[in-house]
């Protein structure tokens, strides 16, 4: 195997854009990365943020032939650059629980694919429904209480799938589709994943689901690592004949297509590794596979905290999520959806630049004086907050542009600290990364509220990365080359780390004492959401206490 034959290829399909990153694991760097806003890029399919939202609020979907686009595209462009014939394998990361609906013709069509036309007018005709719901959608809130009720209840089903019936998840989004479109439903041959449809495309016959992105469905035991039978009759009829085998861990699906062999100039024999969720390809590009000391925080346009499970427990809790990993084991996740909305709406609010944010994070002392924000913008999932809606206390008002900066980032980061207190053992560090960790001043208050050292990386880019490596990984073990996960990942972020981040002494006080804001926050947040009493007193406490 040539030089040019150890460079690994990785596609991140998110929620905004499509990127790709291109590594190669002599030269031990990132040779090549680029990406392609969905926005601007395809101003005809009337995306803001990449998604297309209905007269219903919760009603959030994509055009799947957009991200078909967005794929041609991109590698038509990498193989104008010549670097298509270099790859040795591609590995795909896509947003999580997004599905979309083929008919019985999607396979024969991608079969007999014309490497002379692109991909967008020849695979037109195979979706059974024309647009695809993604993670942003929450519209399915009595199928998901269907599902819980025939599951036995909620502590049963978070047992039996790793996680609550869950809006944005792709049983209640499939359930609700049958029930308000039969017919559509009927004539759907295949349920793709995203991850597993993009995969697809490169293979051109259908891609099996992985654990990492198949646990995040309501569809899945997270045990055993199928597809349970009980769940499956809770959400639609005949539902397994449509769906693609669930694996578990990452392994090689086959060879790159002919078509894109002969379109876009792939060696005949580049391998396509299992497609996965991009929280899943994160863990895999930070390093984390295998190393449960390390939690890592991702500051996207949701926010997600997530950490590697070498076990799985005889007990969880009905938040946050349990998925699968690139070696077979477990992660588990939770998502903040008011992420970067929150604080983007506060920096817009006020007049800032991110530059301006940051400093006032840094200049501004801990505890914001126990003035406490709730930044519910959207609907929440963790916690379970159905109607969105920001609420201030403590004397919060909305005239005070610093005030409203410092307490929209503790709001995020307490929020947390404390719902991943379940997790088991304190992380000995937090890694940080999405375009979130480029703001210093966001940093220290991860810093200062986890107690804890931050790492950050100017490879941003992780689930991208994290495609990269696990294609790099999966190919390498086949040659004999044991690396383990971290070693892979070491060779791309490992001497580019970014100074790190310290918490400061006097903050561990503010937040942590007896009646630290911490303790202020969980106050405000059980009054929130109807289970406690005002926070008042709590808050005259901890300004005394300051």
């Amino acid at each position: 195997m040539t030089m040019k034959r150890n460079r690994f290829l990785g596609l991140d399909l998110s929620t905004q854009s499509l990127t790709a990153l291109v590594v190669d694991v002599r030269e031990k760097a990132v040779v090549f990365q680029t990406s392609l806003d969905f926005d601007a890029a395809y101003a005809s399919y009337g995306t803001k943020g990449g998604v297309l939202r209905g007269k219903d609020p919760r009603v959030v979907h994509a055009d799947p032939r957009m991200w078909v686009e967005a794929i041609d595209d991109v590698l038509t462009f990498l193989g104008r650059q010549k670097l298509t014939e270099e790859i040795a394998a591609v590995g795909v990361s896509a947003q999580q629980h997004g599905s979309v609906y083929l008919n019985d013709q999607a396979w024969e069509t991608l079969g007999a694919m014309d490497p002379g036309l692109p991909f967008l007018g020849q695979v037109k005709g195979i979706f059974a429904r024309p647009t695809a719901p993604v993670w942003m959608d929450s519209s399915p809130q009595r199928e998901c209480e269907e599902i819980t009720e025939a599951l036995g209840g909620e502590a049963a089903t978070v047992l039996l799938t790793g996680s609550r019936a869950t809006e944005r998840f792709t049983g209640p989004q499939i359930r609700k589709f049958w029930k308000q479109d039969p017919g559509r439903y009927a004539q759907t041959g295949h349920i793709a994943l995203v991850s597993s449809f993009a995969t697809s495309l490169l293979l051109g016959l259908p891609a099996p689901v992985d654990c990492g992105d198949g646990f995040g469905t309501n569809l899945a035991d997270i045990r055993t690592g199928r597809w349970s039978r009980k769940a499956l009759a809770a959400t639609a009829p005949r539902l397994r004949k449509k769906l693609p085998d669930l694996v578990r861990g990452d392994r090689c699906l086959g060879r790159v297509s002919p078509y894109l062999a002969k379109r876009y100039g792939f060696h005949p024999l580049t391998e396509v590794v299992t497609g996965t969720g991009d929280n899943p390809s994160s863990l895999a590009g930070l390093g984390l596979v295998g190393d449960g000391g390390r939690h890592a925080v991702s500051l996207g346009t949701s926010d997600t905290y997530f950490a590697y499970l070498s076990r799985l427990g005889k007990e969880r809790s009905p938040e946050g999520h349990v998925f699968g990993t690139a070696d077979g084991r477990h992660m588990v996740l939770l998502c903040f959806k008011n992420g970067s909305l929150a604080r983007e709406s506060i920096k817009n609010r006020y007049r800032l630049s991110w530059d301006d944010f940051s400093e006032i994070l840094l200049t501004t002392p801990p505890g914001n004086q126990g003035r406490v924000m709730l930044p519910y913008l959207l609907p929440e999932t963790t916690p379970r907050v159905p109607a969105p809606g920001v609420r201030r206390y403590g004397g919060l008002t909305t005239g005070d542009a610093q005030a409203n900066v410092r307490a929209v980032a503790e709001a995020q980061i307490m929020s947390m600290f404390i719902h991943s207190r379940g997790f088991g053992e304190k992380a000995e560090a937090m890694l940080v990364t999405a375009g979130g960790s480029e703001n210093r001043g966001l940093l220290q208050v991860i810093a200062d509220i986890f107690g804890r050292e931050v790492r950050t990386f100017e490879v941003k880019d992780s689930a991208a990365l994290g495609a990269a490596v696990r294609a790099a990984r999966t190919c390498l073990e086949a040659r004999g080359d044991r690396r383990t996960w971290g070693d892979l990942a070491k060779l791309f972020i490992g001497t580019k780390q970014a100074k790190p981040v310290f918490p400061r002494r006097e903050a561990a006080a503010v937040y942590h004492g007896e009646n630290g804001l911490l303790s202020v926050y969980e106050t405000c947040e059980r009054y929130a959401l109807g289970r406690g009493p005002h926070p008042r007193e709590e808050i005259r406490r901890f300004r005394s206490g300051v």
